[in-house]
């Protein structure tokens, strides 16, 4: 799958973006029919819920399934997009199953 990486009011560290490169890999075994996915990573003003977020966009053939989610860290705000992501993946298999 290719994965476009964006940050927004900062500059990534290698090691946080092979995290992410690392944890999208793991997508394609639950989104067999993903085309691409967008992440973007960007620094938020709010504090007490976490000033960073992570919007990750998954395209498929007739939808896309988007997941945003705050943390106080990318990696953690990374792995709740992508728990979202399975879930929706999964009710999105169901619909078509039916």
């Amino acid at each position: 799958m290719n994965v476009n990486i964006q940050t927004v009011k900062f500059d990534a560290d290698k090691r946080l973006v092979e995290f992410v490169e690392h944890k999208m890999a793991k997508m394609d075994r639950f989104a067999d029919r993903a085309t691409g996915a967008d992440v973007v990573l960007k620094l938020d003003k709010d504090f007490d819920k976490g000033n960073k977020v992570a919007t990750v966009t998954i395209h498929m053939p007739g939808s896309d399934l988007v997941s945003e989610q705050r943390a106080k860290t990318f990696e953690e705000a990374i792995d709740l997009a992508i728990d979202a992501l399975k879930r929706q993946n999964e009710k999105l298999k169901e619909r078509y199953n039916k």
